[in-house]
């Protein structure tokens, strides 16, 4: 009778993972479509960006077809427990918090985060020089936490959610700086706005690893290991292939893969 009754459990554990294996012939990828040149919606409603190109090639590369999904930024984790999508592939950092909740692929990318000014309001970075500034910053994100962090006692911290938001308020004057992605920062205003040539970088690349984590990364939940598998694979494949580099030169004129 024991030998039966240990048979039976080998027979439903292996039935258990052949319920759970998934040939991931579509995946569905989250992406925010607000956060260029990253992520974003053309007039006639299509996707693109960085973001998007590399999602497109990485599960192309996994031998599966792309369902790309638009989803704003602050439901973006609850969307992927909810199985809204497969991943997200967002300009999202890794981190310990993340984590806690989520796993992540290896890094597709890694940038600093940068302060942007009007020229001219702080000739020399200080954090004296940051006392009583409104500070505008994306909700939720990596660079909310480490403002929070790092600067919350010194600067009043606004919070948007969507970069266009913290744009429009810095160039109306109800902010006085914007911190966030510095490439997401140059793409998305300084060289896009007219207004762009009156503004500047100050201070030092924010680059913390206990905050900002290894880079940027594809979500995927916790069970889903093959998925995570197949992105990292992905990764390497496009890289080698010579795919990785053609989508960066796409959109920068440097190397955004980092160390």
């Amino acid at each position: 009778m024991r030998k039966i009754v240990i048979f039976m459990a080998f027979a439903l554990i292996f039935a258990a993972g052949t319920v759970q294996a998934k040939e991931w012939k579509k995946v569905r990828v989250a992406i925010e479509g607000a956060y260029p040149p990253f992520s974003a919606v053309t007039p006639e409603g299509e996707l693109v960006g960085f973001d998007v190109d590399i999602a497109v090639a990485l599960v192309e590369a996994m031998g599966a077809e792309p369902v790309l999904v638009t989803q704003a930024w602050d439901g973006m984790i609850p969307g992927l427990k909810a199985r809204k999508y497969d991943t997200i592939i967002a300009s999202m950092s890794i981190t310990e918090e993340r984590l806690k909740t989520v796993d992540f692929s290896n890094k597709y990318y890694q940038t600093p985060a940068k302060f942007m000014v009007k020229k001219g309001l702080i000739p020399v970075f200080s954090v004296d020089a940051l006392k009583g500034k409104k500070v505008g910053v994306q909700r939720e994100t990596v660079h909310d936490k480490y403002l929070t962090a790092v600067y919350g006692k010194d600067v009043k911290i606004v919070r948007f959610g969507s970069l266009d938001e913290a744009f429009l308020d810095v160039k109306a004057g109800r902010i006085d700086i914007v911190m966030a992605d510095s490439i997401a920062l140059i793409d998305g205003f300084l060289n896009a706005d007219e207004d762009g040539k009156n503004y500047e970088f100050v201070g030092p690349d924010m680059i913390d690893p206990a905050i900002f984590g290894p880079g940027i990364g594809a979500a995927v939940r916790k069970q889903d290991t093959d998925l995570k598998e197949k992105l990292n694979a992905a990764i390497v494949k496009i890289r080698e292939n010579g795919t990785y580099k053609k989508i960066q030169d796409k959109y920068f004129d440097f190397d955004v893969y980092g160390d």
